[in-house]
């Protein structure tokens, strides 16, 4: 993804402005680019770390238990205490460790990623971080600045389908996975999102 030129020099602008890290949000529906975008942005802007709210993502065993195991990536599989907590302690000049989730095992590895107390810009990913609905819609009082990316749902589905066959799953697999899923957790991302400061748009 091409990073917008007046994105960066905003953000570049940005960090100049106060003693504290900056705390930016790259909200989207799955499949819109925000994770390629929010790390190509965490690489280009000097002493700026990425984090993704996927760390947050709850055991398969649990989910099993609250029979949400089908529903894994909506908004009731994540532990939004947690990442709460995480987002709000950003601001602190401290080392901060986080978890990760690795897609190849399905598992969130806890205290994988160190975000470094030289650290002054974080740039944060993750669907549901400009959601307006109860609880995740104050996350919003965390951002110092918040960009949204909007895609045809269209384009999604077919991003999704490329995006399960690429990991090994037959086309039915991979359509049953974006429809029974995915494509819902997408409309309901962009039904219901609070405005952005930026929203990006992509034809294709």
């Amino acid at each position: 993804m091409t990073i917008p030129i007046d994105l960066r020099n905003h953000l570049d602008r940005l960090k100049l402005q106060g003693p504290s890290r900056t705390v930016v949000a790259i909200a989207g529906a799955p499949a819109s680019g925000k994770t390629t975008l929010a790390r190509e942005l965490a690489e280009s802007i000097p002493n700026t770390a990425f984090l993704s709210m996927d760390g947050y993502h709850l055991d398969n065993p649990l989910l099993q238990e609250k029979n949400l195991l089908d529903k894994k990536g909506s908004p009731e599989t994540f532990d939004l205490d947690g990442f709460s907590a995480l987002i709000a302690r950003l601001k602190e000049p401290r080392d901060i460790y986080c978890p990760i989730f690795d897609r190849q095992t399905e598992r969130t590895i806890n205290s994988a990623h160190l975000i470094s107390k030289t650290i002054n810009m974080v740039i944060v990913e993750g669907n549901y971080l400009l959601l307006n609905e109860p609880s995740w819609v104050d996350l919003r009082d965390h951002w110092d600045y918040s960009v949204f990316l909007e895609v045809d749902i269209e384009i999604i589905k077919q991003r999704l389908l490329e995006r399960w066959l690429s990991f090994g799953y037959s086309r039915d697999e991979a359509l049953k996975k974006a429809m029974m899923n995915d494509l819902p957790n997408a409309k309901r991302i962009l039904e219901n999102r609070l405005n952005a400061d930026l929203v990006l748009t992509s034809q294709r």
